[in-house]
């Protein structure tokens, strides 16, 4: 245990003796020094070269740097130095492609009103501004406008702004919000009085973005943040007039696997407080009108049940997975909500995922999955008529919108796909008829008929077949001569669907084809497709990535000098994967705030997110199998002596879910076991986190630069 103490005392020493780099030296890639290569050697243990990059928060977040702290700032700079000079060739492509992307984005344009107790809800954007301005106007749309916030007065003042979390208090007055300016989603509630448009004098720090308002329109919930692992673990209740220090701990989240929020229900009779972990939840409910009273469960948390609520009158609904692996929806009566007491109203069905449901007064909206693809399906109450929206594309994303009326027959939704912008329709329920109230406009000369998109199956090698969906300019031939940029994600559950993108207009337009790849460890085909893309089913994912690569290379779409693949978060983990199992067959990879040393933050519970999804990775610190196989596929930990491909990986100084060490440690180490030419590139946001700059224009000089790398490999 002494030597192995040594040997980490030698990581941080080495950490203090970084080469910096000079003017000179800027295209050479940044030296990252690491432990002597003859001390590595201690049998399984994991020696990490590069652990001096890690800072902790209190290191990033000093008025004045200590040295590990400038070191480390030092050489992030460098490696974006030599990035830029490496890239200067491209600076007129760059801005090229800056200016299309923004040049799309039409700069004054305004959201679709929504009405809510005696007031119509909308944002709006200014010319040459890059935050919304939330606005409303009561009784019609003829109104004089209230400006409820404007962001750009935060805007003008930092680097980065976040605003999220509005809530509006039942007697209209109040307005509470979240701002972050740090990206690290910690956010301070601000209260502002809307009638006099003064700004109360109260601030509650290390929060979540929004509050949950009370019906007296004085008492609000909130939850706090742990320190250090930033987990949602504390709901406090404060009254307007009081200080922070006098607000009330109305629960504590004890168990580190679980994180806690709370909210306002539909319906306004209720404020909810919802527990979560990856495939567990567990509820609390309060009645609204007795701020004062006692929160109780609404049925206690087991094992891999997970369920979510919606209240109507007298009962709840519930979308539950118990005995239902694509889950189905129950009711139950307000007083009696034990699970003993529900009561089915739409079964499991197997071919089918069941992910949610929109109540009103005589109709239930839900929200599916069939076959890949996003259905809504409308329910009479009355009459148990029912029938699904027909959406007429191959592949499209569908989705409920703002609805806050129980007392209408009109459903507000949303729609788009590879080659619709994003469209927002009202539905009328009875009559069947649509109503297209806003479509995205596209500045400039986009025309729809000029793209194709497709939905294709690709057998993996186990005999799966995954969906891939395509788009491209029309007129694109087979004949393996197109570049193509092949996307990934495959973790959580979550499913990258078909969405429209203004700014991948510039890539198809240059004959790029764009492919999403619904690989295991999404939900597209269900609940099974998650669980067989986790945990110890995890390599399928990997492995269907690369099986649809070289489908793609199969059949003529493209060939593996003009192949490009993205992904990021863990997403940013498949990219790393897939480099280890084949670098041959990228050309170009860009892996952005990649998830990659996954046993060393696994094993580390100070940090966010690590306790939180055992049940997605495994435990590594305390199972050995789960530390065996995570440790088999690990980005980090596989690095070898190969050919890697061209690679860009970009990450966030402050980024709060995957810590800016992780790519920083990669791309070095990466770097020091390749045996080919291809650059390998790391650029790092230093005013920004995960979610990468914040403004609708500020961010597109990152996609600027991701486009122009790929474009360069492929045109030279």
């Amino acid at each position: 245990m002494k030597n192995f103490r040594l040997i980490i005392a030698l990581i941080i020493i080495a950490g203090c003796n970084t080469t910096e780099t000079t003017t000179d030296m800027k295209m050479q890639p940044p030296d990252a020094e690491k432990i002597p290569k003859e001390l590595v050697s201690h049998g399984d243990v994991r020696l990490d070269n590069y652990y001096w990059m890690k800072l902790s928060d209190e290191q990033k977040n000093a008025s004045e740097p200590d040295e590990q702290t400038q070191k480390v700032i030092t050489y992030l700079e460098s490696e974006n130095e030599y990035l830029n000079a490496s890239m200067a060739h491209t600076e007129g492509l760059q801005e090229t492609l800056y200016n299309e992307i923004v040049g799309r984005i039409k700069q004054t344009d305004e959201s679709v009103p929504y009405f809510k107790k005696g007031y119509w809800y909308y944002t709006r954007y200014e010319e040459g501004k890059e935050y919304p301005i939330y606005c409303r106007k009561e009784g019609d749309m003829n109104a004089d406008e209230q400006v409820m916030l404007n962001v750009n007065d935060y805007g003008d003042k930092h680097e980065f702004v976040s605003v999220g979390g509005l809530s509006v208090s039942p007697d209209n007055r109040y307005l509470t919000y979240g701002l972050d300016t740090v990206s690290r989603r910690m956010y301070t509630i601000y209260i502002k009085d809307l009638t006099t448009g003064e700004m109360i004098p109260e601030l509650i720090n290390n929060t979540g973005a929004g509050a949950a308002w009370a019906n007296d329109s004085r008492t609000f919930f909130y939850v706090q943040k742990e320190p250090g692992t930033l987990r949602y673990y504390k709901i406090f209740r404060h009254r307007l007039g009081t200080d922070e220090s006098e607000d009330v701990e109305i629960y504590h989240e004890a168990d580190e696997t679980f994180s806690t929020y709370v909210y306002r229900s539909k319906s306004d009779q209720y404020i909810m407080i919802a527990s979560y972990q990856t495939l567990s939840s567990e509820y609390r409910i309060l009645n609204a009108d007795d701020p004062e009273g006692e929160f109780r469960i609404f049925n206690p948390r087991q094992p891999d049940h997970e369920y979510s609520l919606e209240h109507f009158e007298d009962k709840f609904y519930i979308v539950t997975n118990w005995e239902a692996q694509n889950f189905r929806l129950m009711e139950t009566p307000v007083g009696r909500t034990n699970q003993e007491n529900w009561k089915e109203v739409i079964p499991h069905r197997p071919e089918v995922m069941l992910s949610g449901v929109e109540v009103f007064t005589s109709y239930l909206v839900v929200s599916e999955r069939k076959s890949g693809l996003r259905q809504l399906r409308i329910i009479n109450q009355n009459s148990g008529d029912e029938h699904y929206l027909d959406f007429g594309e191959e592949a499209y994303v569908a989705y409920v919108s703002t609805n806050p009326e129980f007392e209408t027959e009109v459903l507000r939704y949303g729609y788009q796909s590879m080659t619709t912008p994003n469209s927002t329709y009202d539905y009328n329920m009875r009559t069947k008829e649509k109503t297209l109230l806003k479509q995205q406009e596209v500045v400039g000369d986009f025309d729809p008929v000029n793209y194709e998109t497709k939905r294709l199956y690709v057998e993996a090698r186990d005999g799966v077949e995954v969906p891939i969906t395509m788009v491209y300019r029309k007129g694109m031939e087979r004949n393996g001569q197109n570049p193509l940029l092949l996307y990934g994600y495959g973790s959580y559950g979550s499913t990258i669907d078909p969405y429209f993108s203004a700014s991948r207009l510039s890539l198809l337009d240059r004959g790029f084809i764009f492919v999403t790849a619904h690989i295991r460890g999404s939900q597209i085909n269900g609940r099974q497709w998650y669980e067989d893309g986790k945990m110890f089913k995890k390599k399928n994912t990997f492995n269907d990535f690369v099986d649809c690569a070289d489908y793609l290379v199969d059949r003529q779409y493209t060939n593996p000098d003009l192949l490009f693949a993205q992904g990021g978060s863990a997403g940013g983990l498949l990219m790393g994967a897939v480099v280890n199992m084949r670098p041959e067959l990228f050309r170009g990879v860009v892996a952005a705030v990649p998830f990659v040393d996954v046993i060393t933050t696994m094993e580390d519970e100070s940090i966010p997110l690590t306790t939180g999804e055992f049940d997605e990775w495994g435990n590594p610190g305390a199972d050995l199998e789960q530390y065996e196989y995570i440790k088999s596929y690990s980005p980090y930990d596989n690095v070898y002596e190969t050919a890697y491909p061209n690679m860009l990986v970009t990450t966030g100084f402050y980024d709060s879910q995957v810590q800016y060490w992780e790519p920083a440690k990669w791309v070095a180490k990466l770097r020091d076991y390749n045996t080919g030419d291809n650059k390998i590139y790391l650029y790092t946001e230093m005013e920004s986190g995960h979610g990468g700059a914040s403004g609708r224009f500020k961010q597109h000089k990152e996609t600027a630069m991701i486009y122009a790398f790929m474009i360069d490999l492929a045109e030279n």
